[in-house]
């Protein structure tokens, strides 16, 4: 696959398409911060087929919102211990203007001679190293704060957001990469058995047809935080998930894997 450019995100988020057009569906989205390839043009040179450095993810997005970098400065944010945003939401000043940004987008660094259209950066909300790993309680408390959340088809914003994209920028936030779509995430980690389930865990689903379509972050005290119509805590048992506000069961368990070991 050739590669015609590099990018990074420099808008609180960017949608990524399934086709190149305003219409199509939303397939995920793009934080601030983060950067990709470019790797085809639409016929009418109004969008571009991107690929996400972090996850593989491949999409169109509006030519409009695409900011170009060279080589050297994409190579250099894949070699750097940068920061990620751990606030739900929150506000950065970049080049003298405020852009609004949430968890898990990727803050610019300072005083590097390669990044020298990115002077006067200020942030002074909660943030980490991308790399530095937490353990299982500070990462249930990050997935905690999307509580309420509304559910949203490609979200990966605490305004909106779908089961994988949950369970993806959590994890992102925690320290670990997990693929975008729950499909990928299910071959990632070690399986456990439904009795020896921890908190951090991921618990897999199907739907009444059998098909793996859902995901979800397993608490303490037999209960799952997921996405399903906004993030919310319901329980898990051998069933699969039941909804204590409906007393019904509306996921059948698959399967549960361990990513923090």
């Amino acid at each position: 696959m050739d590669i015609l450019g590099y990018g990074v995100i420099r808008l609180s988020l960017v949608a990524v398409r399934a086709e190149p057009a305003d219409a199509s569906e939303m397939i995920s989205q793009l934080l601030f911060g983060e950067h990709y390839t470019v790797i085809e043009p639409s016929d009418n040179k109004k969008w571009l087929k991107v690929k996400n450095a972090f996850d593989g993810y491949e999409g169109w997005i509006d030519q409009k919102q695409h900011h170009a970098i060279s080589k050297e400065y994409f190579d250099q944010i894949g070699e750097t211990e940068y920061k990620i945003c751990t606030d739900l939401s929150s506000k950065i000043l970049f080049k003298q203007q405020v852009n609004y940004i949430v968890a898990g987008s990727i803050l610019p660094l300072l005083n590097n001679p390669i990044f020298k259209d990115e002077e006067n950066v200020a942030f002074n909300g909660m943030s980490k190293t991308l790399y530095q790993k937490w353990d299982v309680t500070n990462l249930m408390n990050q997935a905690n704060k999307y509580l309420n959340a509304p559910y949203l088809w490609g979200g990966r914003t605490p305004f909106g957001i779908d089961c994988s994209g949950f369970t993806q920028i959590v994890f992102k936030t925690a320290g670990y990469m997990l693929p975008r779509d729950s499909s990928e995430q299910i071959q990632k980690g070690k399986e456990v058995a439904l009795e020896e389930r921890k908190a951090g865990d991921l618990a897999f689903f199907t739907n009444e047809k059998g098909k793996m379509n859902h995901v979800g972050i397993v608490m303490d005290d037999g209960k799952i935080i997921h996405a399903s119509g906004k993030v919310r805590i319901d329980e898990l048992d051998e069933k699969g998930i039941k909804n204590l506000e409906q007393n019904t069961y509306t996921h059948q368990f698959f399967k549960l894997k361990r990513i923090i070991t």
